[in-house]
């Protein structure tokens, strides 16, 4: 990955990240968080690891995203406008779009299996980079507490919005 695109991106990502903190809506902070998901997986990507930037989309931005967007609507949080209306918004969408598309084009359009070392020259993958077998061992092995606390985690934090929408009966 050349820097130029790596700080393009990462650019999107700090905007992105900017954006689930500072924005006051629920609803726009976790879409912001889609738009920071999906640009970590174009970075897994071009960084040649199709499984983590496959998984990155299918269980963060897909499954997570869904649980955080049933727990907004549990909590009964009031609509926001339509905002797709204003133009800055669409220019933000197109902008960040066109970036996705070029990401993916160079991706498909580049000789893969190579990566760069810090000055510039194109090293070899080590065998099984980005497999499916050398991603288990790491998650089950060294990673498997914070794995399993983040799922804890998760459950929790469900549980949690559930008490907290609760009506109480009377």
């Amino acid at each position: 990955m050349s820097p130029a695109l790596f700080l393009v991106l990462a650019a999107c990502l700090i905007v992105g990240a900017l954006g689930v903190v500072l924005l006051s809506s629920p609803v726009r902070s976790a879409l912001s968080l889609v738009v920071t998901l999906f640009f970590m997986a174009v970075v897994f990507l071009l960084l040649d690891a199709q499984l983590v930037a496959a998984l990155q989309v299918v269980v963060y931005a897909g499954a997570i995203m869904v649980l955080f967007l049933f727990v907004i609507m549990l909590l009964n949080l009031q609509a926001d406008p339509p905002a797709m209306a204003r133009l800055g918004v669409r220019v933000t969408a197109a902008f960040g779009a066109s970036l996705f598309l070029l990401a993916v084009v160079r991706f498909l359009t580049r000789g893969g299996g190579t990566m760069t070392d810090p000055r510039g020259m194109a090293t070899p993958l080590p065998e099984g980079f980005g497999s499916t077998q050398g991603l288990a061992e790491l998650l089950f092995t060294r990673f498997l507490f914070a794995f399993e606390i983040t799922s804890i985690l998760l459950v929790v934090a469900i549980i949690g919005a559930v008490v907290l929408a609760k009506k109480k009966l009377t």
